[in-house]
């Protein structure tokens, strides 16, 4: 891993953001779940455009190499028991990678800090299978908790409690961290550094963040491969001009 610096900017490549992946028809009011089918077109358009899904750790491993410039980041939040049903088949399919965001400390329970629906989340066993099958295991805290504000207890606990969580179930580093509702401040990201993470990301693709605010784009339920293709676009056009 590169030793990082808060505040240097870093340009990468687009980061796509999902959570759900289901072909459930349940209620779904907070826009999480996309259905497997969906998932596949995007996947199939990155292909056609010469791209490749890789896990956010690949893609800034590739970057300092020189040679992300055909990649794409794929990120999956939450850690939801569809994933391993629906999207890791297409992912091998398609020959692409993706990092999974686990809250660390509701492992095997549900998303309990959302109002409606509940979705399963992951056991320990199940997050061991996805980073078995090439994927990266990144985490999201412990309980899904607003990072902005939060003491330093907190965030002690959240950040690296949950790094420590989720090193332990999977035997290995732990190097990324995804911030709940993209809420952060200059004492989170500060605290995801001390904790030994090599890199974050946010939600919302603004403008180019440093190693521990990397911007993503999210993806709706609802988003067509077209849609994909013009929030792609739209990313490289913000890039180029903040730089």
């Amino acid at each position: 891993m590169t030793a990082a610096v808060r505040g240097t900017r870093v340009s990468i490549p687009p980061v796509l953001m999902y959570h759900s992946i289901s072909p459930s028809a349940e209620p779904d009011p907070h826009r999480l779940r996309v259905h497997p089918s969906r998932l596949e077109r995007h996947l199939r358009l990155l292909r056609r455009l010469g791209l490749r899904g890789v896990s956010l750790g690949e893609l800034l491993q590739a970057r300092e190499r020189g040679t992300a410039a055909r990649l794409v980041g794929l990120t999956f939040d939450d850690g939801y028991t569809d994933f391993l049903d629906h999207a890791v088949p297409l992912l091998r399919q398609y020959g692409m990678t993706g990092t999974v965001y686990v809250v660390a400390g509701r492992i095997g329970g549900h998303n309990e800090w959302d109002e409606g629906p509940r979705f399963g989340l992951m056991t320990a066993d199940q997050v061991r299978a996805v980073a078995a099958s090439g994927l990266e295991i990144g985490s999201h805290t412990m309980t899904h908790a607003r990072l902005a504000g939060a003491d330093p207890a907190t965030l002690a606990e959240e950040i690296g409690g949950s790094r420590q969580v989720l090193q332990d179930v999977l035997q290995e580093e732990v190097a990324g961290f995804c911030y709940p509702y993209g809420s952060y401040d200059d004492a989170a990201a500060d605290a995801v550094q001390a904790a030994g993470y090599d890199h974050a990301c946010v939600t919302g693709d603004y403008v180019p963040g440093d190693r521990f605010t990397l911007p993503r784009c999210y993806v709706s339920p609802r988003d067509t491969a077209a849609h994909v293709a013009v929030r792609l676009g739209r990313h490289h056009v913000r890039q180029r001009l903040s730089g």
